[in-house]
């Protein structure tokens, strides 16, 4: 079980959108094919308003366009996170960029339980809105364990919501590993 996960944050608005996370035009790849499952990772957040990225700084950009990856390990994110369409391109297109948790107050019902189920990214729930107490580029760190986020740059700490029973299948990569792990799906 990862207990720590420290990293750069990357800050967003409110109403993110699974388009704004990984636009429809980007949905030709097969996730099956390593190479093309990388490009979701390169097109990530590509849909976000230059005006909302990287909020309250303006627009930084997300994906460093040498490499294709994302600095950010860590999302801090507003209300209703991950709504729009149910695909689960979006968890997938953040998990491929270098992203490890997505923290925000609420999310749309369906990418939270899609980045759980797919053992994507960890999607934790801050008991405030932080999108003002967090700059993009801030160090931060998420003590599970805890149920903190602290904010390595400022040196302030915020309570997180524990994940409760998902954890378990977060930790164990997904609903399908978890599944086999706990003896209810025969092994590959």
């Amino acid at each position: 079980m990862l207990r720590t996960i420290r990293g750069k944050a990357y800050v967003l608005g409110n109403d993110i959108d699974t388009d704004q996370i990984i636009p429809a035009r980007h949905l030709v790849y097969n996730l099956d094919d390593p190479d093309e499952r990388r490009l979701y990772g390169h097109f990530a957040l590509s849909g976000i308003p230059e005006a909302q990225a990287g909020l309250p700084e303006g627009h930084v950009p997300f994906i460093d366009e040498t490499t294709g990856q994302s600095p950010f390990q860590i999302i801090i994110g507003g209300k209703n996170f991950g709504c729009g369409s149910s695909r689960e391109h979006a968890p997938v297109a953040l998990t491929m960029a270098g992203v490890s948790a997505v923290v925000a107050p609420s999310y749309a019902r369906i990418f939270y339980r899609n980045s759980i189920d797919g053992g994507f990214i960890m999607p934790l729930e801050s008991r405030n809105n932080l999108m003002n107490d967090i700059r993009t580029g801030d160090e931060v760190e998420i003590d599970r364990e805890n149920n903190i986020l602290k904010n390595i740059t400022t040196n302030k700490i915020f309570d997180l919501n524990p994940l409760g029973d998902v954890a378990d299948i977060i930790d164990a990569g997904g609903i399908f590993a978890y599944a086999r792990e706990k003896g209810r799906l025969a092994s590959n």
